[in-house]
């Protein structure tokens, strides 16, 4: 069925949700079918907004789930927390995993159970944060890519936490962490050779950036790298991962240039139910807008893990 990727599905709903500290943030949901097998909770990455997976979270929906999606504090359509309107800026991950276990209290009190919790990227990894620190209990974890190491793999995460560190002392941390573009907030040349192999899918976000400005991001802070790294630290540490008992489904790239593969091999090795399913040189970081070839296979292989979680 064709799907419309630049229109919000007449069956979702926008709205604005507030966290106990009263910080506002959007999210979208798609009520549950006639006949629902659960509900899915999805978090997208640095810089990403859930415009980028309607086409995904429209599907799960159609396969008889109820789905919510929703910003990050900072992120695409709920503000900045950086020195400008395009750096993303946090200072402790600990202040995403607190809105995420105050969304999750009262959405999984909404939504009917089983109740999945999904992830990309640096979503991917607040999400199995989450759910190692005992902040939310899903019934199963499906993880697209999930930021649980830098690049370059040879660099030791202490290294790197070191100079990120440093850069936070010799300056403000909410200053970009790198160079974007010449254009604050343009989208820099090459980029989609990080990313995807669809030029149609890539060019979607271009399309809701100019369509709503607010979603406009660029890097992230040398705080948010510091924080960043401070996380990967804890799910580093011996008996973190391996205490959690959800079942797992991590998909990954192993020619990821934004993500470590063998960071996400040796997590995927360390979870007691986790499993995990990797492509090759024909995909990149967004395995869920990749060219159809690769992104059928991704959400089939999530399809039949949900199928395991609630058969249809």
């Amino acid at each position: 069925m064709d799907f419309d990727r630049r229109a919000i599905p007449p069956a979702a709903r926008e709205s604005k949700w507030q966290t106990p500290d009263g910080y506002v943030l959007r999210r979208i949901d798609w009520p549950a079918p006639a006949k629902a097998r659960g509900s899915i909770l999805f978090m997208p990455g640095r810089g990403d907004a859930y415009e980028k997976y309607l086409e995904t979270l429209d599907h799960w929906n159609r396969q008889g789930w109820a789905v919510t999606a929703a910003d990050w504090r900072g992120q695409a359509g709920s503000g900045r927390l950086g020195s400008d309107p395009v750096t993303g800026h946090i200072d402790d991950f600990a202040t995403w995993t607190t809105d995420l276990a105050a969304l999750w209290r009262e959405w999984s009190r909404e939504n009917a159970g089983p109740h999945v919790l999904a992830g990309h990227s640096m979503g991917g990894h607040l999400v199995l944060r989450a759910v190692a620190e005992g902040a939310v209990a899903p019934d199963a974890l499906v993880l697209s890519a999930p930021m649980v190491g830098f690049l370059p793999n040879f660099l030791p995460t202490r290294l790197k936490l070191a100079l990120a560190d440093l850069m936070c002392r010799l300056g403000d941390p909410r200053r970009p962490g790198w160079k974007w573009s010449e254009k604050p907030g343009e989208l820099p040349t090459g980029r989609a050779l990080l990313l995807t192999h669809d030029t149609e899918r890539y060019a979607d976000e271009s399309w809701w950036r100019a369509a709503r400005p607010e979603l406009v991001m660029g890097p992230g802070s040398w705080g948010w790298v510091r924080a960043a790294l401070r996380s990967i630290l804890y799910l580093q540490r011996p008996g973190v991962i391996e205490a959690v008992r959800t079942p797992t489904l991590l998909i990954a790239a192993e020619h990821d240039r934004l993500v470590s593969y063998p960071a996400i091999r040796r997590i995927a090795a360390r979870l007691p139910h986790g499993k995990l399913v990797s492509f090759g040189p024909e995909a990149y970081h967004e395995l869920l807008r990749e060219a159809d070839p690769v992104r059928d296979r991704a959400v089939a292989a999530i399809d039949a893990f949900l199928d395991t979680v609630s058969p249809t």
